[in-house]
């Protein structure tokens, strides 16, 4: 493995543990460093502030790895998304938690985002009208996994994707038809 692969997982080692024990918002570069017995210069070299490297970590674990996998369809990479998700939940909590320009959410809604679009763009004439429908269901998406997360006992991966699917089948039925599916 490159030393960068390496010194990239021990920041991202160290982002993980030290959010375990507290707030984002209180964790400095510094004190990442320091936990993995690093300088600030070898952190900065890498990433440009520790929102990037909460966004490295979810295109590393994540993306990254579904990029090599063969999906049967988009429900079963959604449900890899959110079994993701829940193995890593105590990291996400505090991750969709973080504000401001290049947080984790807004990564996450745009990375939902674009993936819904394409999806949707196959099946409609309209591009502006599959990037809009995109956006509205990674922002649904992306606060339903907010309030999925932040209980106390959650549901598994498997268990919210079903219903997250099903929510979207149920109210597209109802809002279309005015029957429940």
């Amino acid at each position: 493995m490159a030393d960068s692969a390496i010194t990239k997982r021990a920041l991202a080692a160290s982002l993980k543990s030290l959010m375990s024990e507290q707030p984002f918002s209180k964790i400095s570069i510094g004190e990442i460093c320091d936990r993995c017995e690093m300088n600030r210069k070898s952190f900065y070299y890498h990433f440009r502030d520790k929102y990037d490297l909460v966004n490295w970590i979810f295109e590393r674990e994540f993306v990254a790895v579904s990029k090599t996998k063969s999906y049967s369809g988009a429900i079963e990479a959604f449900s890899d998304l959110c079994d993701y998700l829940y193995e890593n939940r105590e990291f996400y909590r505090q991750a969709l938690k973080i504000e401001g320009q290049n947080s984790f959410s807004e990564c996450f809604t745009q990375f939902c985002s674009l993936s819904f679009t394409q999806k949707l763009e196959a099946g409609c004439e309209d591009p502006e009208l599959a990037d809009f429908q995109g956006k509205l269901l990674a922002l649904s998406l992306k606060n339903a996994i907010d309030i999925w997360l932040s209980e106390k006992v959650c549901m598994n991966g498997r268990d919210f994707s079903e219903r997250f699917v099903s929510f979207v089948k149920n109210t597209a039925a109802i809002i279309c038809n005015g029957t429940q599916k």
